[in-house]
C-alpha cells in the first residue's frame, strides 16, 4: 500500500476492535493474532483491545505495535494481574466492570472484528451484533473465521432464522470472512 493511501486511511480514523481468546489456545490461533495486528498497523489503523497481554489478545497488540499501529487498551481493575494488563499499549484504560470495558472499547472503535474466542469473545459478539441489528450503531461487525471455529454457532443462529426466533436481517448485519483482508475491507466499509 502506498503512503499516499495509508494516510488516507489514518485521516480516517480507523481504529477496529478486535475481540479474541485471552487464554491458552494452539500457535495457528496465535498466528492469526499476530497476522491480524500486523495487517492493521500496515492500514495505519488503531487497534482497541481488552488491554492484556496474554494469548490472542497480547499478540494482535504486540503486532499492531510492531508495525507501527497504535494500540488502545481497555481492562477492568479486577483483571489487570489475571490478565495481566498490556502496559506497552499506547493507551491503556483501566475500568471497574466488564460493562464499563465494553462501553470504552464501543466508544473508541469505528468497526468490530471478532477472531476465534471463548465464552467472552461470544458475548462481546452477540452484544455489538445485536446492537447493529436493532439500530443503536451502524458500525460494521465481522468474524473472521477461516478454520471453522464459529461454525456450530453459525448453523445455531441459521436455525434460529429458519425457526422464525431472528430474521433474515439480523443475519445479514454479520459479516462473516475466512481471509484477513477480506475482514478489515469489510471493516473499512461502515
Amino acid at each position: 500500500m502506498g503512503g499516499d493511501a495509508l494516510n488516507e486511511e489514518q485521516a480516517a480514523g480507523i481504529a477496529v476492535c478486535v475481540y479474541c481468546a485471552s487464554g491458552p489456545v494452539d500457535q495457528h490461533h496465535l498466528d492469526l493474532a499476530a497476522e491480524v495486528g500486523t495487517a492493521i498497523a500496515k492500514r495505519g489503523w488503531t487497534l482497541v483491545s481488552g488491554g492484556g497481554r496474554v494469548s490472542m489478545m497480547g499478540e494482535v497488540a504486540r503486532a499492531t505495535r510492531a508495525g507501527g499501529g497504535r494500540t488502545v487498551g481497555v481492562i477492568p481493575r479486577a483483571l489487570v494481574d489475571r490478565e495481566v494488563a498490556d502496559d506497552d499499549a499506547d493507551e491503556l484504560l483501566v475500568v471497574d466492570t466488564m460493562r464499563e470495558r465494553k462501553g470504552l472499547m464501543d466508544a473508541h472503535a469505528s468497526a468490530f472484528l471478532t477472531l476465534p474466542g471463548g465464552i467472552g469473545t461470544c458475548e462481546e459478539l452477540f452484544e455489538v451484533w445485536t446492537s447493529r441489528y436493532i439500530g443503536m450503531h451502524e458500525k460494521p461487525v465481522v468474524v473472521l473465521d477461516p478454520n471453522g471455529h464459529f461454525a456450530g454457532l453459525l448453523e445455531w443462529v441459521r436455525g434460529l432464522v429458519e425457526s422464525g426466533f431472528a430474521s433474515q436481517r439480523s443475519l445479514d448485519a454479520l459479516t462473516v470472512v475466512t481471509d484477513v483482508d477480506a475482514a478489515l475491507d469489510a471493516c473499512a466499509a461502515g
